[in-house]
């Protein structure tokens, strides 16, 4: 079945541009596009899209706060968000909402692409080099020393594996993977896994892990 995704922009010419980049992938559908979050709401409800797309900017609003509208308005579909900037408080946010990507609007159309195929799985994805930039300012790098397991979980994590992927990979037990993942996520002060795979990829651990 194919990935249905609806697109929400303000500017048509903007919708029209993404939609003909997903249209161009087989196992993409793009059941609709909307211009404000009342649209989008009307086309979450008909359609029951996998994932919607969301512009930073809908007309004078955040594109978070639209976000964060349509999930009380009972939006169950996965959340990709388009951005060229944004603050650490705005990073923030976007966590606590758990929205499943953010991808830089200069990217290219592949990354795109790749980015709604992983999400359709129900995985997640952020841009590695947007989120290593400033973004992650406000993440201090740790002193404490994960054992090796740990930063191969870790490394895992930032993939987007759960736990009983993670202990298929690993040959170990679930309950196992999530002692580690605990250990992990208390020796590096973090409070989830999201925040966990963005340490990761910020801090560059992934130069240092061999799995």
């Amino acid at each position: 079945m194919p990935i249905q995704v609806i697109v929400v922009d303000p500017y048509q010419l903007v919708r029209r541009g993404i939609t003909s980049i997903l249209e161009g992938e087989p196992n993409v559908n793009v059941c609709g596009e909307a211009a404000d979050r009342r649209e989008a709401l009307n086309l979450i409800q008909i359609h029951k899209p996998h994932i919607c797309i969301m512009n930073n900017r809908i007309n004078q609003q955040n594109g978070l706060d639209v976000i964060e509208k349509l999930k009380k308005d009972g939006a169950g579909c996965r959340f990709i968000y388009l951005t060229s900037n944004m603050k650490p408080s705005e990073l923030q946010q976007a966590l606590m909402l758990g929205i499943e990507g953010i991808i830089p609007k200069e990217a290219l159309p592949e990354e795109l692409l790749f980015a709604v195929g992983m999400i359709g799985r129900g995985r997640k994805y952020f841009d590695y080099d947007f989120m290593e930039s400033k973004l992650l300012e406000g993440f201090q790098k740790n002193d404490c020393h994960l054992t090796p397991k740990e930063q191969e979980v870790l490394q895992m994590l930032s993939e987007g594996l759960s736990n009983k992927e993670i202990a298929s990979r690993l040959y170990i037990t679930d309950y196992t993977v999530k002692k580690h993942v605990s250990q992990i996520l208390s020796k590096l002060d973090l409070p989830d896994r999201t925040k966990a795979a963005l340490y990761y990829h910020n801090q560059g651990l992934r130069e240092n892990v061999t799995v």
